[in-house]
């Protein structure tokens, strides 16, 4: 079931229940005597884990549970209840073995992990799960100015001072809506291939586990528009000549719209000695992102050859120093 969404009259940006004023331009919201619009449907099998927090869905026909978020045990069943339903479902198009093979080749990668680290890590629980995420929309109008290095003739400062207007439109930027993943983890596996997403209906949720929506659309709205200020600024930095500094934005927003969706994201619990970590892989394209431990003994040897080093240059500087005043000397 959709949104059925409340707009701006003025801006057409999107209003939420709480709203006494819009967000985009300031225009006053209509009053409200009515239910909340958003669609919902009954969320079944619920359960909350005692370790992580985190709140979901479990597939119905799982006979051991394990959080997915962190391998506990420690899960708490809980009542049916109503959850925001997505507009759209991404299908997962990744397999278990093929997400477990980018975790063991991730943790073969960098100079700093142990060396057995891909051998030894051993896998606590790893879990396909549907990841709530807000996809946003909207139209920019931006005044911007910056420093140019490109000055006029005769001019004697290294910068010139330069602004202009810039239009743009923007789709698909994603914010999570998890309670359990960090802003980091879920930009790190992005992007996602949404236009192969179908209708919930097209999707079995009920033998499947998918994450409650956490972070809700008023929260994520402001991340949105800081999300697409960071854009504008790098899109207009392509108008200054030579380059730039100082890049400052104004941002108007023209129909800031979003959609709750469900993305596929592979979510590995990992045991190395005894400290558990998380791995996660885009169940769309792959991307991954994750935590490891470090070897501190390469850790403390690098550290030692940095400082011997900085040891040697400052021995050679005062031998070169000294030799100089020797030949100085009368």
């Amino acid at each position: 079931m959709a949104d059925v969404l409340e707009k701006c009259g003025v801006c057409g940006a999107m209003l939420d229940e709480e709203d006494l004023f819009c967000g985009n331009c300031g225009t006053e919201a209509p009053d409200r005597n009515r239910e909340p619009s958003q669609g919902s449907f009954q969320a079944t099998h619920n359960f909350e884990c005692d370790s992580c927090g985190a709140s979901m869905s479990y597939d119905a026909s799982a006979q051991n549970l394990r959080c997915p978020f962190c391998g506990s045990e420690k899960l708490e069943a809980r009542q049916e209840t109503r959850m925001l339903a997505p507009q759209r479902v991404l299908p997962f198009g990744i397999g278990r073995g093929d997400a477990e093979r980018i975790m063991r080749q991730w943790l073969g990668r960098g100079f700093f992990r142990p060396g057995d680290l891909a051998m030894r890590a051993a896998i606590d629980c790893i879990t396909p799960v549907y990841v709530p995420f807000w996809v946003f929309s909207a139209r920019t109008t931006t005044h911007w100015t910056a420093d140019s290095s490109v000055v006029p003739p005769g001019a004697r400062a290294s910068w010139y001072p330069v602004f202009g207007t810039s239009a743009g439109e923007y789709r698909d930027l994603l914010i999570g809506g998890s309670g359990v993943l960090t802003m980091q983890e879920t930009t790190e596996i992005c992007p996602f291939e949404l236009g192969r997403a179908v209708a919930p209906e097209e999707v079995d949720l009920t033998n499947a586990v998918y994450e409650q929506f956490r972070v809700h659309r008023k929260y994520a709205r402001p991340l949105a528009q800081r999300g697409l200020e960071d854009l504008e600024r790098k899109a207009c930095q392509r108008f200054v000549p030579g380059q730039c500094r100082n890049m400052k934005v104004n941002v108007l927003l023209d129909g800031l719209a979003s959609e709750p969706v469900l993305l596929p994201v592979w979510i590995m619990a990992y045991r190395y000695q005894d400290r558990v970590y998380r791995f996660l892989v885009n169940g769309s394209s792959g991307k991954a992102t994750g935590t490891a431990p470090n070897d501190w003994k390469k850790m403390v040897l690098v550290g030692a050859a940095v400082v011997l080093g900085i040891l040697l240059l400052l021995f050679l500087f005062a031998a070169c120093a000294g030799l100089l005043g020797m030949t100085a000397s009368p």
